[in-house]
């Protein structure tokens, strides 16, 4: 049996399967003009839809229609009430037809529940799916420390901590922006930081395990205003991200003693894997920690296997 999945975030189109071994991910990031800091729903609606098509011919095109068992697709960003964003539409409206026609099951997911999923997947921690850990979803519009439980065979996600106001991808963007690095720039920002041997950072305030960035892009606002180095200002912004994470990780290891999942496209980041390597933690692949369908397409197998 094939499960198909899709995911149609802010701002990657994608689609993928899964055996219950096996996955393969095909997606493409949206397009963004030069010096913008993302779409519009509307726009990026529209290009979900025109570019859907394109992916699934190429995912389809080895997959008998016969062995597909169930789709799914992620309807939301997040499973909580209220969650919405109308770009995840495109995706629903093609996993329903495609259901539809199959005649095969239709599950329904969050765009965060599927990061999860993807995570633990790429980095072959399956098993703690049944049990309780912590996970970081770190992306373009969440930043958020969470206590997840699985017992039931649902992703069950509580915040219990992140970011008070702009998350830590608008807060890489914005610095991307800002050093005329093109959108999204976390890839790009990283490979700049690399070449900074420094050390200097802002240490952001914590709430036990909450925090601000708008704070800290002043900080790195005024530092390249300072130096006009941007590696060295690459590498600030991305060191007081990473010890902020940490911190707060280690505040809520304190109560919740528990392996830690990363998941979201700024889980990818070199710098900060490197600051946790002392930690329990689970990273992805960095092609599994970005948006993607497999996490969904695993979430649906495994409520059919």
């Amino acid at each position: 049996m094939i499960a198909i999945g899709f995911d149609t975030s802010n701002y990657t189109t994608s689609c993928a399967s899964f055996d219950g071994a096996e996955g393969r991910n095909v997606s493409r990031l949206l397009p963004v003009k030069p010096g913008a800091l993302g779409l519009r729903q509307s726009d990026a609606l529209f290009h979900h839809i025109k570019r859907l098509p394109e992916l699934s011919d190429s995912l389809f095109a080895s997959i008998p229609a016969a062995q597909i068992g169930a789709v799914g697709v992620s309807t939301r960003p997040r499973a909580v009430e209220g969650s919405y964003m109308p770009c995840f539409l495109a995706g629903e409206s093609t996993a329903r037809t495609l259901a539809s026609a199959l005649h095969v099951p239709l599950y329904c997911f969050s765009h965060q529940q599927g990061h999860i999923a993807a995570a633990l997947y790429s980095a072959a921690r399956m098993e703690l799916l049944g049990s309780s850990f912590l996970a970081w979803h770190l992306s373009g519009g969440t930043t958020e420390l969470l206590l997840v439980n699985t017992e039931d065979g649902e992703i069950r996600c509580t915040r219990i901590g992140g970011t008070t106001d702009i998350s830590a991808g608008q807060l890489i963007d914005r610095t991307g922006q800002l050093l005329g690095l093109d959108f999204p720039a976390g890839k790009a920002l990283d490979a700049l930081a690399a070449e900074d041997d420094g050390k200097d950072l802002f240490r952001v305030r914590l709430n036990g395990t909450e925090f601000s960035f708008s704070g800290l892009e002043n900080q790195v606002r005024d530092h390249y205003a300072r130096t006009q180095n941007p590696a060295a200002t690459a590498g600030f912004a991305l060191r007081s991200v990473a010890y902020a994470v940490r911190r707060a990780t280690l505040a809520a290891e304190q109560t919740s003693p528990y392996p830690v999942v990363f998941s979201g496209g700024v889980a990818s980041n070199s710098l900060l894997r490197r600051t946790l390597s002392d930690l329990d933690c689970v990273f992805a692949e960095p092609a599994c920690s970005t948006d993607n369908a497999l996490g969904v397409a695993v979430l649906t197998y495994l409520r059919e296997a």
